[in-house]
């Protein structure tokens, strides 16, 4: 039989592989580029009961929101993803 020789890749060629698979995909996040800071908006009914940031008027804060997609409760989104959430609202509806 004939036995398979195995070979390495040698360390450059691998360094170039990463480079070039971070090149092709951006390398680094979209929010990296301003700083770090994401820029954020508060998203109202698609919390769940227990996970929200805060809330406008229906209890102190985060955390305390006691059903699930509360209109009044919000948790903190990447601007511009609410509005693809269903039932996401940028301002809190009436209980």
């Amino acid at each position: 039989m004939f036995a398979k020789k195995i070979t390495r890749l040698p360390p450059l060629a691998l360094a170039g592989i990463i480079a070039t698979a971070a090149a092709v995909s951006g390398g680094m996040p979209a929010h990296a580029a301003d700083g770090g800071k994401m820029s954020m908006e508060k998203c109202y009914g698609v919390a769940k009961a227990g996970k929200n940031d805060c809330a406008s008027g229906a209890h102190s804060c985060a955390g305390q929101a006691v059903k699930d997609f509360d209109p009044a409760s919000f948790v903190a989104v990447p601007k511009g993803l609410c509005a693809k959430l269903a039932g996401g609202s940028l301002t809190p509806k009436a209980l």
